[in-house]
């Protein structure tokens, strides 16, 4: 099946620059398109579709929090420069997507940069932006922003600074791209500001920001960072307030993991007590430290999760998504051949009626070949009455099926898997397709031994990593470690 210009353009775009910088990375790619053409003859993926575009090869850092929890004040300290605005009040409400640039000052670009280079984890966002928020899309410029920056630390990967994150007041676009960046980054910093030590007046961003995070399978990817904590030291029980959050975050079912206590250096209040003052640095720095090097460590980090994408995706397909679209199909063939049995229960009864009536009973070919051509008219409309009846039944069952399927996976929020099963079962479904077998179209030993060969290529390129970041035999003519991938485009 051929791939479109678009897709293929896109795909080869990302080959090209993997191939310089990062060929365990490029080999990837390769197992991603043979990936694509499974799911595609298996109906789960649409031709203009590829898992490979749904991850950035970019690492990704993103930093979410409430209003003036101090995430701009933190960047700028990062970065050694002042490239976000900061203040006590909302400063912008916008998503700032920061890279490395070449020039020597920032450079501000609208959001149309992000929406229109497919090499970022926003391109098209303004159509995903659209769906759910009707005339919002063409206002992309309102919700992203692209910013260059000549910092050495930004040098390979991506950071986001999130707008203030108020759940109860949040539009829906901005919500939806809060989630999309959860779900690409490999590193998510979610600030707190310990100057409002009532967490329980914040529900609701306790709510999505931690338990609608701490059961995923990356949630070991999501760091609480209680921030500003130098303005506790006026306080006298400043462990009463990190326990106040501690307890807040316990509630909604954070009771593993670090959580970690700072403030800027450079914009910190007075600690007078010297005493005081040193034991706060102590655990600033402490934390900060490993906060800093959780970051610079995204960019070995996203080399091992696009492996880990790559196996889990051809293992969903064989272990999840097959078997429950074959029960879609098993269900729908069962409700099909229960209405047509009973459907043309009555056609049958009334055709023997009719032979009774015409006193054929014994003789029924002897009537059929005397029959006159309105006879023959009327059986032949009976043919294409249970034909529309039999076509009807099978849309009816389909759509019963795929009501069941919303309800369920609605609960859970995959809308990916939700638009893979229904596209698949549609495909299995549709008018050349029997009701006499529930193997899925496209699903046959071929397919299920290429799945085995790509998540055997995903252990290779694991094996192939692990000889660039370790050394686990301890040989002295190693290769020393290879520096984390500069920034691809994908």
């Amino acid at each position: 099946m051929a791939v479109p210009a678009e897709l293929e353009a896109r795909l080869r775009s990302l080959e090209d620059h993997l191939r310089a910088e990062n060929p365990v990375l490029l080999g990837a790619v390769q197992s991603f398109r043979r990936l694509d053409g499974i799911a595609r003859g298996l109906g789960l993926l649409g031709e203009e579709e590829s898992y490979a575009t749904r991850i950035p090869w970019w690492p990704l850092v993103a930093v979410l929090g409430t209003y003036s929890s101090g995430k701009s004040t933190f960047i700028n300290d990062f970065l050694g420069r002042r490239v976000q605005d900061t203040g006590n009040q909302a400063v912008d409400d916008r998503f700032s997507v920061l890279c490395f640039g070449t020039e020597p000052d920032v450079r501000v670009l609208p959001g149309v940069a992000l929406d229109a280079d497919p090499r970022f984890p926003f391109y098209k966002m303004s159509r995903a932006i659209e769906e759910i928020s009707p005339g919002e899309g063409s206002r992309i410029d309102a919700y992203l922003q692209l910013k260059t920056c000549p910092g050495e630390v930004l040098r390979g990967r991506i950071l986001i600074d999130s707008p203030g994150f108020d759940a109860d007041q949040q539009r829906t676009a901005t919500l939806r791209i809060t989630d999309r960046i959860i779900d690409l980054a490999d590193l998510v910093l979610v600030f707190f500001d310990a100057r409002h030590p009532e967490p329980g007046a914040m529900q609701d961003t306790l709510q999505h920001l931690v338990a609608e995070t701490i059961h995923r399978t990356d949630s070991s990817k999501f760091l609480y960072i209680l921030n500003q904590m130098d303005h506790t030291a006026r306080e006298n029980n400043p462990e009463d307030i990190v326990g106040s959050w501690q307890r807040a975050l316990a509630q909604k079912g954070l009771t593993a993991g670090r959580f970690y206590c700072i403030y800027s250096p450079n914009a910190a209040v007075v600690i007078e007590d010297d005493g005081l003052r040193g034991s706060f640095e102590q655990k600033r720095d402490e934390d900060l430290s490993e906060i800093h090097g959780r970051v610079r460590q995204v960019g070995v980090d996203r080399c091992y999760r696009i492996m880990g994408v790559l196996e889990h995706t051809a293992r969903d397909i064989e272990l999840r998504l097959v078997p429950r679209l074959r029960e879609m199909i098993t269900d729908w063939r069962r409700q099909v051949r229960r209405l047509d049995g009973a459907v043309f229960a009555v056609l049958l009864a009334a055709a023997l009626g009719w032979a009774v009536w015409k006193g054929a009973w014994s003789d029924y070919w002897a009537v059929l070949s005397g029959a006159s051509a309105w006879t023959y008219g009327v059986l032949a409309v009976a043919a294409l009455v249970a034909g529309y009846v039999h076509h009807t039944v099978r849309r009816l069952a389909a759509g019963r099926v795929l009501r069941t399927l919303r309800r369920s996976l609605g609960a859970e929020r995959d809308t990916e898997v939700l638009d893979a099963l229904t596209a698949a079962f549609r495909k299995n479904t549709s008018l050349w397709r029997n009701v006499f077998s529930a193997r899925p179209a496209g699903w046959n030993p071929a397919t299920r031994q290429q799945l085995s060969e790509v998540i055997t290529e995903a252990n290779g390129y694991v094996q192939t990593l692990n000889d660039q970041f370790t050394n686990p035999g301890g040989r002295t003519d190693a290769a020393p470690p290879a520096d984390p991938p500069a920034e691809a485009s994908g």
